[in-house]
């Protein structure tokens, strides 16, 4: 199992009653340098407030060993060639370690955020994976571009425009999903996918599997399945117990959110999620919250104190996942400790079947 790390290195949720602190571009760099070190596989980041691939572009710089990569970028709202360019700049920056992570957002937002039409995200996302690589294949094959299909028809290459060929042009794309169908999109056309935090194990071995199975040529490269699960962890038992309520916060958002529906639906908690969905609008974020059960949590929160982090990511994913995104805060010598060991323990740990 691959530890993977998203930046800022230690990025604690702050809930659901505190407003999420802004990113430090200035310590960009240290931190990377920081997760290189620790053993990290990859170092991520995510597309909310901070355009990832110019943080990546710092994190490149200040790296030697792990790969770098986006989790994920929103893919609809920018061209496929603007992305293919964004990835190849920084495959060049990085030496071929980087790594394309792309998300489909959901309609609401790709309307009314981004300004744009929406489509059904599958197939959308199926087109625009490849309308990438057949990109990046005219560049390095100094070939004219000739691509078609439902949503991009792209045909013209002018010698300006075109970067020249690369040492490493085979750059990794995963495809975040959470349902089945854009489980078997990823299968299909990239080369890994990135479940949401709301993929318990269950509905990984029960639905997620299944539809890669399904899809999947099973000639071509390896395929690795990752997630960001949720975790509560502390050194202590008081500190745990808060980091706990506010597991318990995050994990009502997501049961009230109908785009991730399908996981609880498949754990049989629909008439809670349908409930849970009308308390937002309302503002009743405690309510929401003390609906959360113990047993709720425990099934989709790994919470273990900091020795007992690694095993019990192990245990619970170790036969399911190829690639995990874990960190603490790093405040002191002995924070990096806890960590590297951590991360040493899951390097350690291959997936078995």
């Amino acid at each position: 199992m691959k530890a993977e790390t998203l930046l800022p290195l230690g990025k604690l949720d702050p809930g659901l009653a505190q407003p999420e602190a802004p990113l430090d571009l200035s310590k960009i760099a240290e931190e990377a340098k920081i997760a290189d070190n620790l053993g990290y596989q990859a170092i991520l980041m995510e597309e909310t407030k901070d355009d990832p691939f110019q943080v990546l572009a710092l994190a490149a710089q200040a790296t030697q060993r792990a790969h770098i990569g986006t989790s994920v970028a929103i893919a609809f709202p920018r061209s496929p060639y603007v992305t293919a360019m964004s990835a190849w700049t920084l495959q060049k920056i990085s030496n071929g370690r980087f790594e394309l992570g792309l998300g489909s957002q959901v309609g609401a937002h790709i309307r009314r955020r981004f300004g744009m039409d929406a489509h059904p995200a599958g197939p959308w996302m199926r087109d625009y994976v490849g309308a990438v690589k057949a990109i990046w294949h005219a560049w390095q094959s100094e070939t004219p571009l000739d691509f078609s299909s439902e949503h991009y028809n792209l045909n013209l290459s002018v010698p300006l425009f075109c970067p020249a060929p690369i040492d490493n042009p085979n750059i990794p794309i995963q495809v975040a999903a959470v349902n089945p169908y854009m489980c078997g999109v990823a299968a299909e056309v990239a080369d890994g996918v990135r479940l949401h935090p709301v993929c318990s194990r269950k509905y990984i071995v029960e639905h997620v599997l299944p539809a890669i199975a399904n899809k999947r040529d099973p000639l071509a490269s390896p395929f690795e399945i990752c997630l960001k699960p949720l975790i509560a962890t502390a050194p202590d038992e008081a500190t745990l117990q808060k980091r706990m309520h506010i597991a318990r916060q995050r994990l009502a958002f997501y049961v009230s959110t109908p785009g991730y529906r399908k996981p609880f639906e498949n754990a049989g908690l629909e008439d809670l999620a349908r409930a849970m969905s009308k308390l937002p609008r309302e503002q009743r974020w405690d309510d929401m919250t003390a609906m959360i059960n113990d047993d709720l949590l425990h099934e989709w929160v790994i919470v273990a104190k900091y020795d007992d982090l690694a095993s019990a990511i192990t245990q619970r994913f170790g036969d399911v996942l190829d690639r995990i995104e874990v960190s603490i805060p790093v405040e002191n010598g002995t924070d990096k400790e806890v960590l590297a060991s951590v991360v040493r323990d899951l390097n350690a740990h291959s997936r078995t079947a």
